[in-house]
């Protein structure tokens, strides 16, 4: 008798299974919430049923817990907050390589194009999964920042300037997602905001942030 070998689909407890379930479960909570999603939706683009759920992770909040660890994970291992630059470049190549990289980690267009719309909704209605983030990524990457930006104010990394001029870069690189509906009608033949797109938005943060920063005082 030929015994047909198992298969994530008909067994929850696959390894092949959790991955499914991530990547199901990742495009509906961008696309819904985590509030409105549903464990049903999730199940139906998987291909699994609600035990596979339960069996790898425990319910609808650990398994989005998980979602925006594993998203995180991913597109920090494809994208780094540097990307190939060199420890020893002048902080203002570090600053245009950490600009570069926050682009393409929100317009990320790959197998988790879900990334940048999970972490805008997360950032306007925060969960319970948001301090884990913070601590395991997000403030490692804000204070990376804010060490550039010292560096080249010449101000020590705790001064308030020095956090102000942080939030204002952040700030540039987030707009055009967060208004991405309204800047798409405004100026229907921008190019797509990815490779190339990311890149030259990306130079030009740089040197708009660099110009502004230039005509700081060095001191307080």
């Amino acid at each position: 008798m030929n015994l047909k070998p198992s298969t994530s689909l008909d067994d929850p407890t696959h390894p092949a299974t959790r991955q499914q379930i991530l990547e199901a479960a990742g495009e509906v909570f961008a696309e819904a919430g985590f509030r409105n999603a549903t464990v049903r939706e999730i199940c139906h683009r998987a291909k699994v049923n609600v035990a596979a759920i339960n069996y790898h992770f425990g319910d609808k909040e650990a398994l989005y817990a998980e979602v925006l660890r594993y998203s995180q994970e991913k597109a920090f291992e494809k994208y780094p907050p540097l990307l190939a630059v060199a420890a020893t470049a002048p902080p203002e190549e570090k600053l245009r390589a950490f600009i570069h990289s926050l682009l393409l980690r929100i317009f990320e267009t790959g197998p988790i194009a879900w990334h940048g719309k999970l972490m805008s909704r997360e950032m306007v209605d925060p969960t319970a999964a948001l301090d884990s983030i913070i601590t395991d990524k997000i403030r490692p990457m804000a204070e990376q920042l804010r060490g550039l930006v010292a560096e080249i104010l010449r101000r020590p990394p705790g001064d308030e300037t020095v956090r102000l001029c942080s939030f204002s870069i952040v700030s540039q690189c987030v707009f055009y997602h967060h208004c991405r509906p309204v800047l798409t009608r405004l100026y229907p033949q921008q190019p797509p905001l990815d490779g190339l797109g990311a890149a030259r938005l990306a130079e030009h943060i740089t040197r708009f942030s660099l110009a502004a920063l230039r005509h700081l005082p060095a001191t307080p």
